[in-house]
């Protein structure tokens, strides 16, 4: 009953996290050349004039969420510049339409040799769009108006006019790189997205100016950042929170406490809580990556995700065998315990340096969104701090726990 009472709080955890990270709001991107991991937030609220002209041109523009898109009509054709609001570009890319099913998507991305691909493709729905062979209407690349370097790389491309002066326009960011030049080459899930529109009947007086998005950009988080986010919840709360709780008790309850209490309750956090969060953030923490199609094992935070995990399953079974194998005639302290402690301590020291590179490096790095804020830093800072002080007093009882179990020993015929 226990185990089953743990796992079903466990599980409703579980789904008030993802519930809850529904609202979450994303902040907006600091304007910073060095930050390749920016935020995917809303609208930016600044005016950047993007191209001038002596005479009046007709067009219009909108600064969304990691992206300007500007539009400028030339006679029987409509010039489209998408300008990114980071320094590093994954992939870029808009539609002409209110949601990814059906619109035609012209999507961009730098390559290493210099060149821009232009790829033109569709979706049947939420799901990553297919090259189409024949598109409504052909854009062409202008290679030489793009700039894939610098802190704000643009990219820009023509298509035939047509009537449509009022055009709803769907856009999309992606911060990995599709790593092929070819136009079908896989486009890893978008981290910033939304819907906007332009009015191309607008006269600019001379010049076209960017202005703030009016449209509808996803300043919460998606369905897969929910994932992500409920992942390091839960499995920080396994590994930093529960595991250290196990560690704690016994070290001050098995001097002052009589009987199993101090061993029941280390293996029931240990365990059942720390085992079931272990278990449920790494299985939410591989759906992200999967979900996202991105690799497993490329980073070092993933790496040592696997590499805890197997050390999390290996202690409790040290731990088991410590408990239901027990030397006949102990002359002294068992080696396997020394071992079982010491390990436990590791693995703890490899969480806190875990979490620090699950929040700094891996959430910005596979959401696009900027940095968590600081008080989780702080947080960090304290725990990191506070745990050791907190063990390290309570190895003050270390002489008490020898002297009792010298003493256990010699009563069952030890020495």
């Amino acid at each position: 009953m226990k185990a089953l009472s743990a796992f079903t709080l466990a599980l409703l955890f579980a789904r008030s996290a993802l519930a809850a990270t529904g609202s979450l709001a994303a902040r907006y991107p600091p304007d910073d050349d060095d930050n390749d991991d920016d935020d995917n937030g809303g609208s930016s609220t600044s005016t950047t004039t993007t191209s001038q002209s002596s005479t009046a041109v007709q067009g219009d523009s909108r600064c969304v969420s990691n992206m300007c898109i500007e539009a400028v009509v030339n006679g029987s054709t409509v010039q489209y510049t998408l300008t990114a609001q980071r320094s590093s570009v994954g992939w870029i890319g808009m539609g002409f339409g209110s949601s990814m099913a059906g619109s035609p998507m012209v999507i961009m991305w730098p390559n290493s040799d210099g060149s821009i691909t232009l790829s033109q493709r569709q979706a049947s729905g939420e799901v990553e769009p297919q090259v189409v062979s024949s598109p409504p209407r052909v854009a062409t690349l202008q290679q030489s108006l793009s700039v894939t370097s610098g802190s704000n790389p643009k990219f820009v491309y023509t298509v035939p006019a047509n009537s449509d002066t009022r055009q709803s326009i769907i856009y999309a960011f992606g911060t990995t790189n599709p790593g092929s030049s070819a136009p079908n080459a896989r486009l890893l899930q978008h981290t910033s997205y939304g819907t906007t529109t332009l009015d191309l009947s607008k006269v600019t007086g001379g010049s076209s100016t960017t202005t703030p998005g009016s449209g509808s950009s996803s300043t919460e988080l998606t369905s897969n950042q929910r994932t992500l986010f409920a992942h390091a919840i839960i499995a920080t709360l396994g590994f930093l929170l529960f595991l250290p709780i196990g560690a704690l008790l016994p070290r001050y309850l098995r001097t002052f406490v009589a009987g199993p209490t101090w061993f029941k309750s280390h293996w029931i956090i240990q365990f059942l809580f720390g085992g079931i969060t272990i278990i449920i953030g790494v299985a939410l923490g591989i759906a992200g990556v999967s979900n996202r199609g991105a690799v497993h094992v490329n980073t070092t935070h993933k790496r040592l995700g696997i590499v805890l995990f197997a050390l999390y399953f290996l202690q409790v079974g040290i731990g088991a065998f410590i408990h239901w194998v027990k030397p006949r005639q102990p002359r002294a302290r068992p080696p396997q315990n020394y071992f079982h402690a010491i390990l436990g301590l590791i693995i703890i020291a490899l969480a806190f340096y875990q979490v620090r590179t699950g929040f700094r490096n891996e959430w910005p790095r596979a959401t696009g969104r900027d940095d968590v804020p600081n008080g989780v830093n702080i947080v960090w800072y304290i725990w990191v701090v506070a745990l050791p002080l907190a063990y390290g007093a309570g190895m003050a009882f270390l002489p008490k726990q020898y002297a009792q179990e010298r003493k256990l020993r010699e009563s069952s015929g030890g020495q």
